[in-house]
């Protein structure tokens, strides 16, 4: 199976990833902090990429395993898989008509090592419970509807996500702290994801 036929499942994983990532959380304001005063950027984007790429990956592994031989798993995956999505679309769609912002004081320092910038992020990455729901148990879910080679082409676009929007968010930082402090930008950011999650949550569960 050739990449141009799976581009949809592609697609797919990088708009779930994407739509579970980016959003106002310790985890990017502290990216979004280090990237404005250029303190330990690249390990902490690197090891942020990793991590989605391990729980993605981990989780889809899982899932799979548990669902062999066991259709009424992937059926039951199916549709907790969406009702979250609609869940989520809904709680984007509240946020969009409440929008906040994310908003970094520069004269900040941050962590004064790498070590210490890396065991802050270890920290806000892996000691969230909602890490582990949006990778680990949600994306690992979805992916495993598309089947044994789709799944994995699901993950490719899940982690393209995170590395796009990591990569984005630690390096453009400078140039995007304008736009996280304007309300109606992210009035507009989660109106997309709603109707995104939507569509998904139909894809999913009738697709």
């Amino acid at each position: 199976m050739n990449f141009s036929e799976n581009f949809p499942t592609v697609l797919m994983g990088l708009g779930a990833g994407l739509s579970l990532i980016v959003a106002i959380g310790a985890q990017n304001a502290f990216i979004l902090r280090q990237g404005i005063i250029g303190k330990h950027v690249t390990p902490i984007v690197l090891f942020c990429i990793f991590s989605d790429v391990l729980l993605i990956g981990a989780g889809i592994w899982s899932v799979g395993k548990l669902a062999e031989g066991f259709d009424w798993v992937l059926e039951a995956l199916r549709w907790f898989g969406g009702a979250f999505l609609v869940w989520y679309g809904f709680s984007a769609a509240k946020r969009a008509l409440n929008p906040s912002t994310l908003t970094v004081d520069p004269s900040e320092q941050g962590p004064q090592s790498v070590g210490k910038a890396l065991a802050f992020t270890f920290a806000i990455t892996y000691l969230n419970p909602h890490c582990y729901l949006d990778t680990f148990v949600l994306l690992g879910s979805l992916a495993n509807t598309h089947g044994e080679a789709g799944r994995w082409w699901f993950y490719l676009g899940s982690i393209t996500g995170s590395i796009l929007w990591f990569t984005a968010l630690g390096y453009g930082s400078r140039f995007l702290r304008p736009l996280f402090a304007k309300p109606d930008a992210w009035r507009i950011l989660d109106g997309v994801i709603a109707l995104l999650m939507f569509f998904l949550a139909f894809q999913v569960m009738f697709g």
